[in-house]
C-alpha cells in the first residue's frame, strides 16, 4: 500500500481493514511520546550513579534516536520518525514547553530576587558578562569557518552566540544543589541567588535575539527588530499593570475563605497563557514569552498552587521530555565534518567553561569567599539546561545556526553540565565543618524556640509526647485512631512531621532551603493555606479543639 505523504489523516481504520496506523498521525505520535518516554527514563537509570540531572538523559535519548544514531537507518526514520511527523511533534513539545514556561514565571519570585544582596548580583553580573564577550569572540571565528553562516546577520549571530554561552540554568542547578546536599550551604545559598538573576537576565536577552533575528531578512523593513521591542515592552507593561491586577482578584475569590466555583477560573487562566503565547508571537516574540509573562501576574499563593497541582505532572512527565528529546532529533553530529569541526567544539566548549568559571570564581574571591568555593560557585554556575536548549532551537528555527553550529553547542551544553556534579564533589567537601555548624544551629533552636529545647530533653516527665509522621491526607485517621489509643489521664503533647516530596521545582528547592536553614516549618504560610500541608495541619487541629486534652 502506498502512503500519500500530502494528506494525513489522525486515525487510521485498523490493521483489520489493511491500514498501517504508522501511517497515520495519532498512532505514530503515540508510537513516538512511548519511545522517548522509554529511552530518556532509561538513560536516567544509567546516569543515575553519576548523579546526572534528568535533562542530560533526555537530551541524549534524543541525539540517540536522531540522525546520529538511530536515525542513520532509513527504514527506522522513514517508519518511526519520518519527515511528514516534524512539525506535529514539535507541535506538542512546544505546548507542553509553553505551559512549563508559565509554572517557571508562576513559581519565579521576583521579591527573592531583588534581596538577593551585593555579593549575588556581582557573582551573577560576571557570569554573564565574561562568557557574553566571549561568546562574541568565538562567533567571529564560527562565522569565518562554518559555511553558510556568513550568510546571517552580524548582531543576530552574535547575540545569539552570547546569550548561549552566558545562560546557567536555574532548575537544574537547583536540582544538583538538592542532591549534594549543598541547599543551605553558603556555596548553594549564593548559587541559587546569582543563578535566579542570571536566569532572569536570560529571557531579556533571548527576548532581544529573538527580537534581532526577526529584523534580520533583508528583505524586510529595517526598523523591524525595534517595532518588536517595543510591543514587546509594551505587553509586558500591559500584563504588570492590567492584567495582574485582575489576576489577584481571581486568585483572592478562588481562596479558601470564598468557596467559589473555581474550576471555572481555572480553565479561564490555562486559557489566558495560550492567549497570552498567541499575543507574543503575533509581535514576533516566540510564544514563550507570553506564557512566562501571565506567569508573574499571578500572586504567590493558594490559587497558583492549584494551578501548579493541576497541570505540572503532566507538563513535567510527559509533554516536556518531547521538547527536549525534539532538540536531540535535530541534532545532527555528523555534519561535523572533520578535525576542523571538533576542534571548533573544543574552542566553544572551552571558552563557555572557562569564561563562566574564571569569571564567576575571580567574582567570588573578590567578595572574600574562600578559593575552594569560589571554584566551586564557578562550576555550579557553568550549569546548562533548559534556557540553552530554547535559545538554540529558536535560532535554528530562525535560521541564525545551521545544523553544524547547532550540534555544536547542543554538545557543548551536554558536556558542561555533565562535568558540574564530579567537578563540585572533587573540589567542595562541606562535610568538614557540618558538625559544627549543626550544634550551633541547634543550640540556636534551643535558644529562640522552647518548645524545641522541650522536646528534645526528657525533663518534663507528666506529659506524653509523640511525634507522628505524616505522608499524606490518608495517613491522618489512622494516626488520630493512635493517639486516642494511648490517651490517658496525662497531656499529650503531639508533634506533626508532614513529610514532602521533593520535586524538581524551584519553589520546592527553595522551600527546602529555608526549611533547614531554620530547621522550623512553615507555620505561617501552612495556616495561611498557601501549602499543601494546610489540610493536614487542619484536621490535627481540629482534633485537638474537640479532645482538649491533646496539644498539637
Amino acid at each position: 500500500m502506498t502512503f500519500n505523504k500530502t494528506h494525513i489523516e489522525a486515525s487510521s481504520n485498523g490493521a483489520w481493514q489493511g491500514d498501517n496506523p504508522l501511517n497515520y498521525a495519532l498512532p505514530l505520535l503515540i508510537i513516538q511520546t512511548l519511545l522517548v518516554l522509554f529511552v530518556s527514563h532509561s538513560l536516567t537509570l544509567v546516569l543515575k550513579p553519576l548523579r546526572q540531572p534528568k535533562v542530560i538523559a533526555e537530551i541524549l535519548g534524543g541525539i540517540l534516536l536522531g540522525p546520529s544514531a538511530l536515525g542513520r537507518n532509513k527504514a527506522y526514520v522513514d517508519r518511526i520518525f519520518p519527515p511528514w511527523s516534524a512539525p506535529i511533534l514539535e507541535t506538542i513539545a512546544s505546548i507542553g514547553l509553553l505551559f512549563f514556561l508559565f509554572l517557571v514565571g508562576l513559581e519565579l519570585d521576583l521579591n527573592s530576587i531583588r534581596r538577593s544582596g551585593k555579593k549575588a548580583f556581582s557573582i551573577a553580573l560576571a557570569g554573564i558578562l565574561v562568557p557574553f564577550i566571549s561568546g562574541v569572540g568565538v562567533a567571529l571565528i564560527l562565522r569565518k569557518t562554518i559555511k553558510g553562516e556568513q550568510n546571517v546577520g552580524f548582531a543576530q549571530f552574535v547575540v545569539f552566540m552570547g546569550v548561549s554561552l552566558s545562560i546557567t540554568a536555574f532548575p537544574v542547578l537547583a536540582r544538583i544543589l538538592a542532591e549534594l546536599k549543598l541547599l543551605t550551604t553558603q556555596v548553594g545559598e549564593t548559587a541559587m541567588a546569582a543563578a535566579a538573576f542570571n536566569d532572569l537576565v536570560a529571557w531579556v536577552l533571548l527576548a532581544l535575539a529573538v527580537a534581532l533575528a526577526e529584523g534580520g531578512d533583508h528583505k524586510k523593513k529595517p526598523l523591524v527588530s525595534v517595532w518588536v521591542l517595543v510591543c514587546g515592552i509594551a505587553f509586558v507593561f500591559i500584563m504588570l499593570f492590567a492584567v495582574r491586577p485582575v489576576m489577584a482578584w481571581v486568585s483572592k475569590r478562588c481562596s479558601s475563605k470564598h468557596q467559589g466555583a473555581d474550576e471555572t477560573y481555572i480553565c479561564l487562566t490555562l486559557a489566558g497563557v495560550m492567549l497570552s503565547g498567541f499575543a507574543t508571537d503575533l509581535i514576533g516574540i516566540h510564544s514563550i514569552f507570553g506564557a512566562f509573562i501571565f506567569g508573574l501576574t499571578i500572586p504567590k499563593g493558594e490559587f497558583a498552587g492549584k494551578l501548579i497541582k493541576r497541570t505540572e505532572d503532566f507538563v513535567t512527565g510527559l509533554l516536556l521530555p518531547l521538547y527536549f528529546a525534539s532538540s536531540g532529533l535535530k541534532t545532527d553530529v555528523t555534519k561535523m565534518h572533520g578535525m576542523e569541526a571538533w576542534g571548533l567544539l573544543v574552542l566553544v566548549t572551552t571558552t563557555a567553561c572557562a569564561g563562566k568559571i574564571v569569571g564567576t570564581s575571580f567574582v567570588a574571591m573578590m567578595n572574600k569567599i574562600p578559593v575552594r568555593e569560589a571554584m566551586t560557585l564557578g562550576f555550579l554556575m557553568n550549569t546548562k539546561g533548559l534556557v540553552e536548549l530554547i535559545v538554540l532551537n529558536i535560532g535554528k528555527e530562525k535560521k541564525v545556526l545551521n545544523d553544524e553550529t547547532f550540534a555544536i553547542l547542543i554538545l557543548m551544553s551536554i558536556f558542561a553540565t555533565f562535568i558540574t556534579t564530579p567537578s563540585v564533589m572533587a573540589i567542595y567537601k562541606p562535610a568538614r565543618n557540618s558538625s559544627s555548624c549543626d550544634d550551633t544551629r541547634r543550640r540556636r533552636r534551643q535558644t529562640e524556640f522552647p518548645s524545641c529545647r522541650q522536646f528534645s530533653n526528657n525533663s518534663d516527665k507528666k506529659n506524653l509526647r509523640i511525634l507522628a509522621c505524616v505522608h499524606g491526607i490518608g495517613n491522618i485517621p489512622s494516626l488520630i485512631k493512635l493517639v486516642d489509643s494511648t490517651r490517658s489521664s496525662s497531656l499529650i503533647k503531639l508533634y506533626v512531621m508532614h513529610f514532602m516530596e521533593l520535586s524538581e521545582r524551584s519553589s520546592s528547592i527553595l522551600m527546602v532551603q529555608r526549611t533547614r536553614r531554620n530547621g522550623l516549618p512553615f507555620i505561617n504560610r501552612i495556616c495561611k493555606g498557601t501549602e499543601p500541608g494546610d489540610r493536614v495541619s487542619a484536621a490535627f487541629q481540629g482534633y485537638s479543639d474537640r479532645l482538649g486534652r491533646v496539644k498539637v
